[in-house]
């Protein structure tokens, strides 16, 4: 049985805890949130000079994936080498930026977050990155290169294909960047737990319907016209969200209460 002196000097100690945390008003929430921005555009900055020194070498893996079926890229425009060049520097160093990034984002939201929560931040930025170079590799391994070849190869050897690099790099980005994006379900989900926006319940009570939009997604992303491939595309979005309800039960603040009997 709990105390009642005990669980009325928690309580205490949580009400607190959350008045010591600082009070900004509108303007200084903007003014810090213009310092971030700053500072992640100046991380973003660095990472494209770095990706830009190899550029020729990112390239070559950017189209790998076509080259083994097709020989070569079009272009119908003098811009579009050009284009292909920086918008492969700029991808990668985007993600070479992004755990400076994601550690703004985490410096402007951490003065909301008790002292407990801010522990988070190494698992946050290590999930996150993780998770979406989990899906970005998916994406270039596994369903890039099964696209090119059903729809070049299966559904075009009748024809002669003529790809230039405007739509290969815009048909890439949206695979790459697609399943990098969604992979990152568990994150967006801890949020939304953490704050008290979802909780375990309500994501296992509407998971028929988080199944109807996961597959809708996934047939919007996915490249391929079958349906084979549109399961296999939306299955790991299926597993991602079922940690996602675990994440969600770990940090949802009533599990803490229930936890400390209050």
């Amino acid at each position: 049985m709990v105390d009642p002196a005990e669980a009325v000097s928690k309580a205490r100690a949580a009400v607190s805890e959350r008045a010591e945390l600082p009070g900004m008003s509108l303007m200084e929430h903007l003014d810090e949130l213009r310092r971030r921005i700053i500072h992640s555009a100046i991380y973003l900055g660095l990472g494209f000079a770095v990706a830009w020194i190899f550029h020729n070498r990112i390239v070559e893996v950017f189209q790998a994936p076509l080259i083994r079926i097709h020989k070569t890229l079009m272009f119908t425009h003098p811009m579009d080498a050009l284009n292909l060049y920086l918008q492969a520097s700029l991808t990668a160093g985007a993600i070479l930026a992004a755990p400076f990034i994601l550690y703004e984002v985490w410096l402007f939201i951490a003065p909301g977050l008790y002292q407990k929560e801010r522990r988070f931040v190494v698992p946050f930025m290590a999930a996150t990155v993780g998770l979406f170079l989990s899906g970005a590799s998916f994406g270039y391994f596994w369903v890039l290169p099964a696209a090119i070849k059903i729809l070049v190869v299966d559904f075009g050897h009748n024809f002669t294909p003529m790809i230039s690099i405007e739509d290969y790099t815009g048909f890439f980005l949206s695979i790459i960047l697609g399943l990098g994006v969604s992979f990152e379900l568990p994150i967006l989900v801890f949020f939304l737990a953490l704050f008290g926006v979802v909780s375990p319940k309500f994501l296992w009570k509407n998971f028929r319907y988080a199944i109807l939009v996961i597959f809708l997604a996934a047939g919007v992303i996915c490249p391929m016209p079958d349906p084979l491939s549109m399961c296999i595309y939306a299955t790991p979005m299926l597993a991602l969200y079922m940690i996602g309800i675990a994440v969600a039960w770990w940090v949802h603040p009533s599990r803490k209460k229930a936890k400390e009997g209050v």
